[in-house]
Formats: structure tokens, C-alpha cells, sequence
């Protein structure tokens, strides 16, 4: 056939092209105020080194040998924390990396469920997401790895299942339970070197909340001097306050009105009023009136029959005077939490008006009295309404040693509370781990295709739970590690690391016992971060919201 006419070709140049797809793909992105857009492999590479970053981070603070960090701040050069708390140290950071942050969410969100495994949990996220980045460059997709994981981490709760005992209904060896997970999990903090007598203190002090985890009901105060041997648990509630001068220092039977009303009213109260006075008389009378406005409210209180008047306001002369005439002892200015505290525990409610007699619910205790800690005298309320009440007095050198003791306390009771509630234990010290690990592997053995290496990978970060420990430790990771794995295997499945002698030891006969809702929570809380990372293939920073003058 003959061809067309050569001017009726239709003829496609390169620049035509060029056109239609300039016009074809629209601009997303101000990229000139801010705006950035990551595809594919970097944006998938940079939410890995993030993440991992954030894990290497907190690594050496992992295990009863873990180092400690210094965080100091920047606005303000006197504020400094000393602490190995995995949550503490996380929260005080501030990441520009989007996978980082989701680490630091998952930390929290531990430190706040179970109050333990911090580290942990972001120490696993970094392993996995390590390991997924091996498997990423060996051209496995994402979502297969995320198909091993899923069923990796269902077999190592399981695994964690089975081998955790519950003592629930034997009271004697349950309480032992709460002791070795109390001085396992001081351990690692500050407080090791008194490891006996801060968990039996926290065993007590949360035995008494009956099941309760509401650990309001346990105060704990810090007061300088001594040594962290001489804190002791109080059975009672202390205040940090004085009473008022000349009043009684010791009230037996004691009825408590506690209020947040102001007891200062010495001067005009209403917003923007200005007084003229023509005479000083007139002042004078002012006053009186003023004075007078004051009495009939402190009658007002006294009617209701109370013996000790706490006020989270300051009271001045004049009122705490009429308040000493009447034989009340008067207590200014709690502070908030103390005054929540206080109402709570001896079963009142706060006040703000006394009008009608009869309207205000009082708490009563056997005993209030003025004694001394140190150099500070401070009240204390003994036999209050709520039996469960105590309080933890704390000793050290130092204000960072204080504020540390206190966060690694405070971790105890959380986990300790968590448990009365789940009483499953496991065993600590890698144990659990390298169980867990070896169910792993007898699953990936099992199962066909590219998923197996998932899963091997997944008992990998596993195995660097124990690894890091012993490396914390100053301890030979590649000796120990195998010499443990190599026990499990020969069936002695209760073999652990012992980081005092730095070799295996049998972990039962070593009383290293943990909870299991907090090992649980670790595995699964760090699958999930891991898992939500590795999804991304893209990260979109938004452009800065533009100021526009009107």
C-alpha cells in the first residue's frame, strides 16, 4: 500500500513529550517553604537509622550493669538528671526523626502500662528493625518480613505463656514471687547495692493497697542527709508543713477539715477597686471590718467541730490566732497534691465554704503529731481512715541521688502493683529470651519460602537482649551467649546469666524472677513500633504554616 503524503505524517519530537509530562504531573509540594518529600529506600532508610539510633541511645543503661546518663539542660545549666531510666532518659530528648519519635512513644506508653522495660522494649525495636534492614537489602519485600513477625512473635508469647507460674493461691510463695521481682527490677537502678531492703519495702508498702493500683495512696518524700540504707517505710501519712505557732504539736482522735479557701483577706479583694480615704479613722475602720468579715468565717469553720484545720492557702496572723484561741491546730499552705493526698487518705473532701453546719465531709485519724526527719520537721498522721496509706521516706547525699532513688522506687511499685493483679511470673536474666528465641527458630525451620528468614531474624533480636546484658556487664558476649544457648538446648531451661559471677547460672536457685505482663508487653510493644516503622515508604514533611499580616 502507498504510504500518506508526507506533510499528513503526524510527527512526535522529544520536547512535545517533555510538555505533556510537565503538564501531566502536578506540583504537591512548596518545596521552597519548607516543604520535603522522601520515596522508597531513603525515606526507608532514614526512619531506620532513626529508630536505631534511639535504641543504641539507651543500650548501655540495659541490665544490672547498665552505665548511667548525665541530662543536662540547655535553657537552664543547674538542672541536671543522673539516671538510667530508659523512659526518663527518652522523654527528655526532642528527635527531628518521625521513627525516632514513634520509639520514644512506645517507651512512654511502656513506663506508663507497666511502669518497667523501658529500655527494653526500645532496645528490641532497634534489634528488629537492625535485622529487617539486612533482609530489606537482600530484596525481601516488607510485608513478608511483616508476615514472619506476626508469626514469630505469636509463638514467643505462647513459648513466655507456657513457661510462666502463677502462685496466686499460695500466699507464702507469692509474696516471695513479689520480693524477687522487686529486687530484680531494683537491680539494675541505683538502689542494687540495698536491693533487700528497698523491695521488701515496696512488697510491704503495696500489699497494703489490697489489689488496689492506685498508688496515690503511697507518698513518697526525699529528705538530704544520711545514707539510702536509713529510708524506711512509715505507716501513715506525712506532711512536709509546720504547724502554727503556739497550737498544739500532738492531737489524739484527731477530726481534719481540709480546705482551699483564702485565710489572707487583710486587704480589699475585688479586681481593679480602688479605696479613697479621707481620714486615717476611716482606714481604721476598714480594717475592723475586715477583721470582722474574718472571725465570722473562722467561726464559720469552727462550728463544724474540727481539731485540725489543713488549708492548702496561706493563713495569716489574725485568723491563725483565732484559730489557736479555739484550741484548732492549723496547718497553711499544703501543696496540692499533699492537700488530694491527705483528703483522700483520711477520707474528707475539700472545702471552699462553711455556711451551713453539716455541709462539709471531715477525716479523722488516730493521731497528728510533729516529728523530725534530718533537720526538717514535718507532720505526721498516723491510724488515717484508709488503712492502705504509707509513706516511703527516702534518704541520700544529693538532690540527683533523691530525685533517681525515687524514679527507680516508683518503677517497683508500678510493676509490683501490675502484678498483684496478673501473678504470672518468668524467669529473668536472658531466660526468658532464649526460650523464646528457640521456639522461634523450631518455627522458622518449619515454614516454607522467604518468611522463615523473617523469623530467624526475629529470634536474632531476641538473642541480643542477653548479648547486650553481658556486654554491659564487661562480660564475654560470644563465650556466654552460646554457652547459654547451648544449655537450653540440652534441656536445661531454667539457665540464665548471672552478672555477679559473669557466667550461667541456674536462675530459680538465683531468685531472678520477673513479671510477665511486663515481659509480655516488652515483646509485643516493641513488634508493633517495629513493624509500624518498617510499613513507611515515604515521609512528607508539611511546610511551616505561613504568617500573614492583616
Amino acid at each position: 500500500s502507498a504510504s500518506p503524503p508526507r506533510e499528513n505524517r503526524r510527527v512526535c519530537r522529544p520536547h512535545t513529550i517533555v510538555n505533556m509530562a510537565q503538564r501531566v504531573v502536578p506540583k504537591l509540594f512548596a518545596e521552597e517553604r519548607g516543604a520535603r518529600e522522601e520515596k522508597g529506600q531513603n525515606a526507608r532508610l532514614s526512619s531506620f537509622v532513626g529508630a536505631m539510633a534511639i535504641a543504641d541511645l539507651v543500650k548501655t543503661t540495659l541490665g544490672p550493669k547498665g552505665m548511667d546518663k548525665i541530662l543536662q539542660s540547655a535553657s537552664d545549666p543547674k538542672k541536671v538528671l543522673v539516671t538510667n531510666d530508659g523512659a526518663t532518659i527518652l522523654k527528655s530528648i526532642a528527635p527531628e526523626n518521625a521513627a525516632a519519635k514513634i520509639l520514644i512513644d512506645t517507651s512512654k506508653t511502656q513506663d506508663t502500662v507497666i511502669g518497667d522495660g523501658t529500655t527494653s522494649v526500645a532496645v528490641l525495636a532497634g534489634e528488629l528493625l537492625r535485622e529487617a534492614e539486612r533482609l530489606v537489602d537482600k530484596k525481601i519485600h516488607p510485608q513478608t518480613i511483616i508476615s514472619g513477625w506476626r508469626k514469630a512473635v505469636k509463638v514467643a508469647r505462647e513459648t513466655l505463656e507456657a513457661s510462666a507460674n502463677d502462685h496466686r493461691d499460695n500466699p507464702e510463695m507469692f509474696k516471695k514471687d513479689l520480693i524477687n521481682i522487686a529486687r530484680t527490677t531494683i537491680s539494675s537502678k541505683i538502689l542494687s547495692q540495698h536491693k533487700e531492703l528497698f523491695a521488701k519495702m515496696s512488697v510491704d508498702a503495696v500489699l497494703r493497697l489490697k489489689g488496689s493500683t492506685d498508688l496515690e495512696h503511697i507518698h513518697i518524700i526525699k529528705k538530704k542527709g544520711g545514707s539510702m540504707k536509713d529510708s524506711y517505710l512509715d505507716e501513715g501519712f506525712i506532711l512536709e508543713k509546720s504547724i502554727g505557732i503556739g497550737q498544739k504539736k500532738r492531737i489524739e482522735n484527731a477530726k481534719i477539715l481540709v480546705a482551699n479557701t483564702p485565710m489572707d483577706t487583710d486587704k480589699i479583694k475585688i479586681f481593679g477597686a480602688r479605696v479613697r480615704a479621707g481620714s486615717m479613722a476611716s482606714v481604721a475602720e476598714i480594717e475592723a471590718e475586715e477583721k470582722k468579715k474574718m472571725k465570722k468565717k473562722v467561726e464559720n469553720i469552727a462550728q463544724h467541730g474540727p481539731t485540725c484545720f489543713i488549708n492548702r492557702q496561706l493563713i495569716y496572723n489574725y485568723p491563725e490566732q483565732l484559730f489557736t484561741e479555739k484550741g484548732i491546730m492549723a496547718i497553711e499552705h499544703a501543696d496540692f497534691v499533699g492537700v488530694e493526698r491527705l483528703a483522700l487518705v483520711t477520707g474528707a473532701e475539700i472545702a471552699s465554704t462553711f455556711d451551713q453546719k453539716g455541709s462539709v465531709k471531715m477525716g479523722h485519724c488516730k493521731l497528728i503529731e510533729e516529728i523530725v526527719i534530718g533537720e526538717d520537721k514535718v507532720i505526721h498522721f498516723s491510724g488515717v481512715a484508709k488503712g492502705e496509706a504509707c509513706t516511703v521516706v527516702l534518704r541520700g547525699a544529693n538532690k540527683q541521688i533523691l530525685d533517681e532513688a525515687e524514679r527507680s522506687l516508683h518503677d517497683a511499685l508500678c510493676v509490683l502493683s501490675q502484678t498483684v493483679n496478673s501473678s504470672k511470673t518468668v524467669l529473668g536474666g536472658g531466660c526468658s529470651e532464649m526460650l523464646m528465641a528457640d521456639a522461634v527458630d523450631d518455627l522458622a525451620r518449619k515454614t516454607p519460602g522467604k518468611e522463615s528468614l523473617a523469623i530467624e531474624a526475629f529470634a536474632r533480636a531476641l538473642r541480643q537482649l542477653p548479648t547486650i546484658i553481658a556486654d554491659n556487664g564487661g562480660h564475654d558476649s560470644s563465650d556466654l551467649i552460646p554457652k547459654l544457648r547451648a544449655c537450653h538446648h540440652n534441656g536445661q531451661k531454667t539457665m540464665g546469666l548471672d552478672m555477679e559471677k559473669g557466667t550461667i547460672g541456674d536462675m530459680v536457685e538465683l531468685r531472678i524472677v520477673e513479671s510477665f505482663k511486663c515481659k509480655s508487653q516488652v515483646v509485643i510493644s516493641a513488634h508493633e513500633a517495629a513493624e509500624m516503622i518498617l510499613r513507611v515508604d515515604e515521609i512528607i514533611t508539611c511546610a511551616p504554616r505561613q504568617r500573614t499580616r492583616r
